[in-house]
Formats: structure tokens, sequence, C-alpha cells
């Protein structure tokens, strides 16, 4: 028998067209799974070779020929504090390119609603901990990721002013550093879960004495496993109905000293972990309230983050295996701009 939970939510799905932009990317795969198992009609995922976000012309194609009823847009130019520390311009224009047009057009298609997806890196450098929604506008974000950042903000007063004047019903999530098997593990783009578990494997392997890991190890992070933040996004779909911002995250806060000394315990590396403090920390803490996302549609995270650990580095020893050495870079599907955009 089928619980009234699960009713609810394929109730809800039954009979929606539903666009995923970058749903063949790390996160997106997760959650277009999801919206299949609650029983969507049509999950379209527009691939860049068909459809480049930036340009206005695709966007009005990508429209026309998914009729979606809900929009998730989660495609975007990301990367570690290196990726946008080299390509502040870029980060720049593709995330406002793509996310301007998406939204704009979604409107003059009558789409029913929108979910806009946000980033930790939006909050100012120095937010008291733990970051509330409130607080997003108090203060420049921090130096590195200030692009990125500052353009996701763009998206939510976009957001909120296309529900005031045209009633497009639009909903912001925030979501903190994800990570999860399917991750990117290429050390010019990676986040610091996968860049640490690399560095560690290809260490022990090599039979190094040592890693050598940016910054200080003060800096504190919060991380969500991707499978939770996956269902997180879709029950905002199904529940949630105000433009205002809202924290996805796990509660946790843990320093990167820490991090890497676990990750290094789960890969059995034994050797020294070695700091560079000419390289920066980016923001000092990062850790979010999640009570407005509990409260509005019933959101927490269930994965306890060592077992998330564990599945994420189990993930990448067997790709690595059957990839072969030195080829498990990230997820074959792995998409990060509206540039390299999911098939349909």
């Amino acid at each position: 028998m089928q619980s009234e939970t699960t009713l609810d939510h394929r109730s809800y799905w039954q009979g929606k067209r539903v666009v995923v932009t970058g749903g063949a990317g790390f996160l997106g795969t997760y959650v277009t799974r999801r919206l299949w198992e609650r029983g969507a009609e049509m999950v379209f995922v527009p691939r860049s070779k068909d459809y480049d976000l930036r340009d206005r012309d695709a966007v009005i194609q990508m429209y026309l020929d998914a009729r979606p009823h809900v929009v998730i847009h989660l495609a975007g130019t990301v990367g570690g504090i290196g990726a946008n520390r080299a390509n502040p311009g870029k980060f720049f224009y593709d995330n406002l390119m793509m996310g301007t047009q998406v939204l704009h057009y979604a409107c003059l298609y009558s789409v029913e609603k929108v979910v806009a997806i946000g980033t930790v890196c939006a909050y100012p450098k120095f937010t008291p901990v733990p970051f509330r929604e409130e607080d997003l506008w108090n203060g420049y974000p921090e130096e590195t990721n200030a692009p990125y950042g500052l353009v996701k903000r763009i998206l939510l007063v976009q957001a909120q002013a296309y529900r005031q004047q045209y009633g497009l019903n639009t909903i912001y999530l925030l979501p903190v550093n994800l990570y999860g098997p399917h991750d990117n593990f290429d050390p010019a783009t990676s986040h610091v879960i996968p860049a640490l578990i690399r560095k560690c494997v290809e260490a022990k392997e090599q039979g190094s004495d040592h890693i050598v890991v940016w910054g200080t190890g003060r800096a504190t992070r919060e991380f969500l496993y991707v499978d939770d933040a996956a269902e997180g996004i879709v029950l905002a779909a199904e529940r949630l109905n105000t433009s205002e911002p809202v924290n996805l995250g796990s509660g946790m806060e843990i320093s990167i000293h820490d991090l890497a000394t676990l990750i290094a315990r789960l890969v059995r590396f034994e050797g020294k972990i070695i700091w560079d403090p000419d390289k920066p920390d980016g923001q000092p803490r990062r850790c979010l309230d999640i009570s407005r996302a509990r409260q509005l549609f019933g959101f927490q995270a269930t994965t306890p983050f060592e077992e998330g650990l564990r599945r994420t580095i189990d993930w990448y020893l067997q790709t690595r295996e059957s990839l072969g050495p030195g080829r498990a870079n990230g997820s074959v599907a792995r998409v990060t701009d509206g540039t390299r955009a999911a098939t349909r």
C-alpha cells in the first residue's frame, strides 16, 4: 500500500512537464530521478548542443519544444576557489545570461512555477553564524566568488520582481556546498571534498608522505549530501509558494582542517597534511540556519556526514577502476554550465 505522503507527491507531479536545466549534471541527475519516481509526465533536460542557455533564441526554442509546467533552473558555470579566481568574468556573464533569460521567458510562456537555485556564496563575507536569510543583503560576498554570488542575488531580485509585477510563481533556494557520488573530481574545477579525496587517494597510491592543501585549514564549511539536496528541491517545488529566499542545508559545520583529517582517515592515507597559507581560505565560516526550510516545506537532511563521505569515496574508487588510471576526473554526465547542459 502506498503511503499518504507518496500519494501526495505523485498527485502534484501527475501530468506535469518539467524542464530541469543542468539536468544531466551532478545535482541534476538526482533531481531528475526523483521527478520520474514521483510520476512527472515528462522531464526535459536541455543540452547545449541544442540549447545554449546564454542565447535568447535557444532559450525560446527550449520553451517551445518542452512546453513545461515547471522549470527547475540548476545550470550554472561553477567551480572551487581556484576556478572562481581564474574566471570571474565568465562566471558572471554565463550565470547572469542563463538565469535572466530562463526566468524571463518562463514568464512569457506562462510557466506555472520556477524553482531558482541560488548559492551560499551569495551571503556576505562576514555573515553571523548561522546564516539567516534576512542577512543576505548585509554586506559584500567573499571576494574570490563575489561575481558568481552577486549574480545569484540578482536572480533572487528578478524572481521577486516577476512575482510582484507578473504573478510568476517563483521560489528561490540557497543550498550550501554539495557532495556525493558523481561529483566533479577534476582538480582544475572541483570543490573541496572531491579535491581532498583525490589528493589523498593519489598520494596513498604514489607512496607520498604528504599532501598540500590550500589555506590555513581554519575556515569552516557546511555540506549537504547531493541526494538530500535533490529531495529538498523537489519538496520545495511541491509545497513552497513564496519568493522569499530559503536556505537548504544540513545544519552541520566543520573546519577544513578537520575535514581533511577525516577524509585522510577514511581513505587510509597516513601521510602529513601541509597547509599553504599563501592560498586563500575563502569565506571564514559557513553554516546555515535551516529552520525556514523545515517550517515551510518540511525538509530535513537525513544522510550522516561520514556515511555520505564513505559513499563518495567508494564511488570515486570504483569509477577510477572502471575507467582506468587518470581518467576519473568527474561524472561522465557532469554539467556545470549552460554551454554543456544535458540532452533531452
